[in-house]
C-alpha cells in the first residue's frame, strides 16, 4: 500500500511538473478590481501555449488573441464591477481539460485612483542606487544575473540597493527633498554596465543586485511615512538585448526591425518639423537607441496594451507618486500619447515628466500636455510635464561667463524664461542644473560661490527642482572620463569608506558647507508658495545681476544674484512696481533683515533671497 501511494505521489507530481512547464509568466501576474483600466489583457507565455482555449467560470473572456508565436497567448478578461476574487483559468485542447492557473484580482488602496503625484510644491533628489549606498552587502551578487559586483571598475556593479536608500532616507529629508526619483531599478541582465538599469530584462521585477519587489514596496511605504514621495524612472522606448522576450518575441513586429538592428539618428526635431524626410523621421523614432536596446514597437496595439498595463501595475503595486520617462520624444508619437493617457485617465491627479533632451524652447514645449505648438500639427502628447534643458544650457553657460555681453552672462538665463509663454502649464516643468547623464556641476565651476548662485536659482524659479545626488556635499565628476565619472560612489554609503558625508560630523568643511547651503534654501522653499505657484517678474541683468520676484497674494519673494565679481549697488526706486513701498525683506540664507532705502549693496558672486516684510 506504501508503495502504491509513493507511486501515485510521484506521479502526481510529474503531472504537476508538466502542468506548470506549459505556462512560464502570465503576465500581469495579477491585476486589481475596481480599475479604470478594467478590459484586462493578460499575456500567457508558454510552449504551444496557443494551441489551448482558455476558459473562466464567471468572468467574461471578451477575447483571445494568438501570434504567428504559437508560445504565446493574449486573453482579453472583463472585470469590471469584479469584487477581488482568485479565479482559475481553465485550459482546454479539443474540449479536454488539460490544465488550470489561479488568478488574483486584489483589492485597491482607499483613493488610489486620487493619489497625488509630485509638484511644484517638491523637491526631488535624484539617485542611482547603485552608486548611493549599500546597504545589504548578501545581494551585491547574484545567481539569476550575469554582471557580479566589481567596485574597482568604474562602470561597473558596485553594489548600492534598495536597503541602502531606506536607511538614509533622513538624510535626503534633512536636504529639504520631498521626493526621489531612482534611476530604473527593474532588472538588467547585461552582462556588462548594467548598473544603469535602463536595458531592462525583466520589467515585472527588481533587479535582484537592489532587492526584491516587496524591497521596493517597502521603500515607498518608508517614504510615504515621512510625507515623501516616490518617482519610478519609466522606460517605454526600449528594453534590453537581454530582456527575456528577445529570444522568442510574440511578434515580429513586437520591436522595430529593419530586419534586426537599425540606429537610430537622434534627431527628435524631425518629430516635428514639416520639412523632414519620411526616412529621417522614421530613423528618429524607429531606430534603436543603442544596439543593446531595440526599439519597442508601439504601434502594435499588444506591444502598447502591455506597456499600459506594466506601468498601472507598479503604480498601483508599489504605491508610486509619479513617473520620469526616460528617452520620451523617441517613442512613436500616436503610441506614447495614448500610453500617456491611459495612465492619466487611471490616475488624474498623477505627474509624469518627460525626458524631451532638446534646446529649444518650442520644441520642447511641443511635449507638454495641451500645448498650442503642438496643436498646429493637431497633436497632443497628454504628458503633464517636460524637463527644462534649455535652462540647464544656461546654467551650464552663464556662471563662468567672466565677461558679460548682449547675449552672455545671466542675460543667458533671463532669456530662458522670456519664452515660458510657449508652456501651457510653466509650473509643471522639471528644473535642474545637472542629472546622471551631464557633466556634474561642481566639476564645470569647483566654487562653492557659483553652487550657491545656482542653487539659490533652482530653488526660487518657476517648476519643480531637481538636485542630483551628491552635489549638496560639492561631488565633483568628469563626464569626458565615462559616464561613470560622474557616478561616483556617495561617501559613506559602504562600509570600510574613509568618512561617511551622511553624517555632520563626519564631513569635512567644505562638504557641510555645501549641505548647509542646499538645506537652508530647499527646507525654507516647503513653505514658500509664491515660490510653487506665484507668478515671475524678472529685470534685464545689469552689471551681470539678475533680479526677479516670485508672488502670489500672500508672499512676494525678491531673488538677487550678482554673477559678477565685483560688489554691485542696485538702485531699489526700478524695482517698485514689486517692493510696492515696502521698507524691509529678511533674508532666507542670512536670516537676517535688510533694509529696503533708496539702495542695496551685494558683494560680488553672491545671492539674496529676500522675503519682502
Amino acid at each position: 500500500m506504501k508503495k502504491n501511494i509513493f507511486f501515485i505521489t510521484a506521479i502526481f507530481a510529474l503531472l504537476l511538473q508538466s502542468v506548470s512547464a506549459q505556462i512560464q509568466r502570465i503576465e500581469p501576474p495579477f491585476w486589481w478590481s475596481g480599475m479604470q483600466h478594467s478590459q484586462l489583457e493578460l499575456m500567457v507565455y508558454g510552449e504551444n501555449i496557443a494551441e489551448l482555449s482558455p476558459k473562466i467560470d464567471g468572468i467574461k473572456i471578451l477575447e483571445v488573441k494568438r501570434t504567428e508565436n504559437p508560445n504565446y497567448l493574449f486573453i482579453t478578461l472583463d472585470t469590471k464591477e469584479e469584487e477581488p476574487q482568485k479565479f482559475k483559468i481553465v485550459f482546454e485542447k479539443n474540449g479536454k481539460r488539460k490544465f488550470s492557473k489561479t488568478y488574483e484580482l486584489k483589492e485597491r488602496r482607499p483613493e488610489s485612483a486620487l493619489r497625488k503625484g509630485f509638484d511644484s510644491s517638491d523637491m526631488i533628489y535624484l539617485i542611482m542606487p547603485d552608486r548611493f549606498a549599500n546597504g545589504d552587502t548578501s545581494n551585491d551578487s547574484h545567481k539569476d544575473v550575469v554582471e557580479k559586483v566589481n567596485r574597482a571598475h568604474q562602470g561597473g556593479r558596485h553594489g548600492g540597493d534598495i536597503q541602502g536608500v531606506i536607511d538614509h532616507l533622513d538624510y535626503i529629508k534633512s536636504l529639504g527633498a520631498t521626493a526621489i526619483w531612482s534611476t530604473p531599478m527593474n532588472e538588467d541582465n547585461d552582462s556588462t554596465y548594467s548598473y544603469h538599469t535602463y536595458a531592462q530584462s525583466d520589467v515585472y521585477k527588481v533587479d535582484p543586485r537592489y532587492g526584491t519587489n516587496e524591497d521596493y514596496k517597502r521603500l515607498s511605504e518608508e517614504l510615504h511615512k515621512r510625507s515623501m514621495k516616490l518617482i519610478m524612472d519609466y522606460v517605454v522606448n526600449h528594453w534590453g538585448i537581454t530582456h527575456w522576450m528577445m529570444d522568442d518575441l510574440p511578434t515580429y513586429d513586437w520591436i522595430h526591425q529593419f530586419p534586426g538592428y537599425g540606429q537610430t539618428n537622434y534627431r527628435m526635431s524631425t518629430q516635428m518639423d514639416p520639412n523632414a524626410s519620411e526616412i529621417d523621421a522614421y530613423y528618429c523614432m524607429d531606430g534603436w537607441f543603442v544596439s543593446t536596446m531595440p526599439d519597442l514597437n508601439q504601434r502594435n496595439p499588444l506591444t502598447l496594451n502591455y506597456l499600459i498595463q506594466n506601468a498601472i501595475w507598479w503604480i498601483e503595486y508599489a504605491d508610486l507618486d509619479g513617473f520620469r520617462v526616460d528617452t520620451y520624444s523617441y517613442n512613436d508619437k500616436q503610441g506614447v500619447a495614448k500610453w500617456t493617457k491611459a495612465i492619466m485617465d487611471e490616475y488624474p491627479n498623477f505627474n509624469i515628466v518627460g525626458e524631451v533632451w532638446m534646446h529649444d524652447q518650442a520644441q520642447i514645449a511641443y511635449w507638454q500636455k495641451d500645448s498650442k505648438v503642438a496643436a498646429i500639427q493637431d497633436y497632443n502628447s497628454y504628458l503633464p510635464s517636460v524637463m527644462d534643458f534649455t535652462l540647464h544650457d544656461a546654467i551650464t553657460a552663464s556662471f563662468q561667463v567672466e565677461e558679460p555681453s548682449w547675449d552672455k552672462g545671466m542675460i543667458q538665463v533671463y532669456e530662458n524664461f522670456v519664452n515660458d509663454f510657449l508652456y501651457p502649464d510653466i509650473n509643471n516643468i522639471l528644473v535642474f542644473a545637472e542629472n546622471h547623464d551631464t557633466q556634474r556641476i561642481n566639476q564645470i565651476y569647483n566654487s562653492i560661490a557659483d553652487y550657491k548662485l545656482i542653487m539659490t536659482l533652482l530653488g526660487t524659479v518657476r517648476g519643480i527642482p531637481q538636485l542630483y545626488y551628491g552635489s549638496e556635499i560639492g561631488m565633483k565628476g568628469d563626464k569626458a572620463k565615462g559616464d561613470g565619472d560622474i557616478r561616483r560612489d556617495f561617501p559613506g554609503g559602504w562600509e570600510g569608506d574613509a568618512h561617511n558625508a551622511f553624517l555632520a560630523e563626519q564631513r569635512t568643511e567644505s562638504e557641510n558647507a555645501y549641505f548647509d547651503i542646499t538645506s537652508k534654501i530647499f527646507n525654507w522653499r516647503k513653505t514658500a508658495t509664491a515660490i510653487h505657484n506665484g507668478k515671475t517678474t524678472q529685470y534685464i541683468p545689469e552689471n551681470d545681476v539678475y533680479v526677479y520676484f516670485r508672488y502670489n497674494d500672500h508672499q512676494t519673494v525678491m531673488v538677487v544674484i550678482n554673477n559678477s565679481k565685483q560688489e554691485q549697488t542696485l538702485e531699489l526706486s526700478r524695482f517698485k512696481e514689486n517692493i510696492k513701498g515696502a521698507k524691509s525683506a529678511k533674508e532666507v540664507l542670512s536670516d537676517r533683515e535688510i533694509n529696503l532705502g533708496d539702495t542695496l549693496t551685494i558683494a560680488g558672486k553672491e545671492s539674496y533671497i529676500l522675503e519682502i516684510l
